[in-house]
This record gives structure tokens, C-alpha cells and sequence, in this order.
């Protein structure tokens, strides 16, 4: 078991997600940065789809019952087990009883523990995820919650550290314009300049702030099917884009959907971050 001393602002389980439930109004949900996850996974030995525990802006103090091999991918927040400074991207070894305190990271946004055997909560629909905004799946962690280690384990850990590139100070996330690119006066200002994470951001989207996406057309959509790395954009003309947790529908226009590859950049912006788009392929600018 591992007891939750401290959860920090947000803590939850994450898994690779529960895809193939849209016809249910059921998202995919999952980590938000699945390439940190996998690897966090692939650190310890486990398979990539064990469950592993999300952390917004460090803050989380976990108690390991028993002896542990974990990995710290994500956001590099600073860490320590018992007091001892720790590395990220590597397999680290805790003794029974071991206290692991993570920091506040100075980059990033998430960071991902995994522990050998991965976390065993009980899967809903085929995975250990919390949906925030749907509510299915463990609830958000909080202190006194006790966590069983599971057995999801390939093989004994075989690298000592992952070289993992900083996150660039300004992301620059590639999309692929469209569905409704044709609802917007030009595409233009969407390249033209960056735009701010505001801190009415969440797992279920990033509202922006920047150049205007003036519309082309009156009225409002039908709602239709979203996916991750949609950019919807409201009547104000400032974009939204979706994560994770976002809802399976939505009636306003999807000027561009970010490519899979930047998605896991997308999920580590942090409130008051710029970064700026540029197309995957060139329509009509």
C-alpha cells in the first residue's frame, strides 16, 4: 500500500485512458501527458498501460508500506525520499516506510509517479483513470487515501536515466486546420502572434488569451464530436483548447486540432505561459 500524506493541488490515478465509449458520452480521459506516463512506466518495468499517479504543481507527499522501485517523469519537480534528493527520469529505489516529497516544479505543469507494479484501484470501464469532468473513476486523491500496488509488471528496470529535453520556454504546437476553419474570416491571426495560458485552465481544456478569431458566419453549430487538441472557439473569438478530460461534444466551431505528437507539450503549459500555433499543413491562411 501506499497512504497519500499530502495530495497538493491536484493528484490523481492515470492510466493510458478508457478510448472507445464515445457513442456513451463516455471521453477518452487518461494522463494528459501520455508520453510522460509511458515512460515513467518503462522506467520501473511496468507496462506502459499501468496506472500511475498525475501531479499538478508538486505538493504530494506519499508513504510507501513496502520497499519500491518509483519513477518521476513530467514537470521536474524537485523530489526527495526520506529527506535524500532524488532524480526525475530515473528508476529510484524507497525503503519501507519512505516518505517521497515532490516540489514545486519551475517548469512544467504535471508530473507522474510510478511505482513497480503500478497502481491497482479498481478500473471503471477498462481503466484506473479519474475523469474530472465526468467524475468516473477514483475520486481525486486526498490525504489518508491508501493506494494497493498491483502486478502489471514486463521486466526488471534496465535504464538508469532517460534523457528527457527541457520544455521550451515558448512552445510552438503544430495544427492541422480545420474541421470548421471555413465558419472564421481567415486563419491568419491564429499564426500571427502568441497566445497566454490563463488560469481558468484545467485536464478538461486551456482557455487562451491572444490575437481574435473574428467569425465568418452568424449562429452557432449543432454540437458535434470533439477529440483531444481540439481548438473550439467561443463567440469572443479566444480559443480553447481541449485535454484530456473534455467533453465528447460541443457547438462551437473547431478552427484546428493540435497534431497527437505536441499534445503532450500542450499538456505541461502552465498559467501565465505563452506559445504560439503553426499549421501542420497550409490551407487557407
Amino acid at each position: 500500500m501506499i497512504e497519500v500524506v499530502r495530495a497538493g493541488p491536484l493528484a490523481t490515478v492515470q492510466d493510458l485512458g478508457r478510448p472507445g465509449y464515445l457513442a456513451l458520452g463516455v471521453g477518452p480521459s487518461g494522463a494528459a501527458d501520455v508520453r510522460s506516463l509511458s515512460l515513467a512506466n518503462r522506467l520501473v518495468g511496468n507496462a506502459e498501460s499501468a496506472a500511475a499517479v498525475e501531479a499538478t504543481f508538486g505538493g504530494l507527499r506519499l508513504v510507501f508500506a513496502a520497499p519500491a522501485t518509483i519513477a518521476l517523469t513530467g514537470a521536474a519537480a524537485p523530489a526527495t525520499v526520506d529527506g535524500r534528493q532524488v532524480s526525475v527520469n530515473s528508476p529510484v529505489s524507497v525503503p519501507a516506510g519512505g516518505l517521497l516529497e515532490l516540489g514545486s516544479p519551475a517548469t512544467g505543469m504535471r508530473t507522474y509517479v510510478a511505482v513497480r507494479g503500478g497502481i491497482d484501484v479498481p478500473p471503471v470501464l477498462g481503466s484506473r483513470s479519474t475523469d474530472v469532468l465526468s467524475g468516473l473513476g477514483p475520486a481525486p486523491l486526498a490525504a489518508g487515501d491508501r493506494l494497493p500496488v498491483g502486478s502489471a509488471i514486463t521486466g526488471p528496470p534496465h535504464v538508469d536515466l532517460a534523457p528527457v529535453a527541457a520544455f521550451p520556454a515558448e512552445p510552438v504546437l503544430a495544427v492541422m486546420p480545420g474541421p470548421r476553419d471555413d465558419w472564421f474570416s481567415a486563419l491568419k491571426p491564429l499564426f500571427s502572434g502568441a497566445y497566454e495560458v490563463t488560469p481558468d485552465s484545467n485536464r478538461v481544456g486551456i482557455r487562451l488569451r491572444g490575437p481574435k478569431l473574428d467569425r465568418a458566419r452568424v449562429g452557432e453549430l449543432p454540437s458535434e464530436g470533439m477529440v483531444t487538441g481540439s481548438l473550439q472557439v467561443p463567440p469572443a473569438g479566444q480559443p480553447v483548447l481541449f485535454l484530456a478530460d473534455h467533453p465528447v461534444t460541443g457547438g462551437y466551431p473547431v478552427v484546428a486540432v493540435v497534431v497527437a505528437a505536441d499534445l503532450p507539450m500542450a499538456a505541461q503549459l502552465r498559467p501565465g505561459q505563452l506559445l504560439r500555433f503553426r499549421p501542420k499543413v497550409s490551407r487557407r491562411l
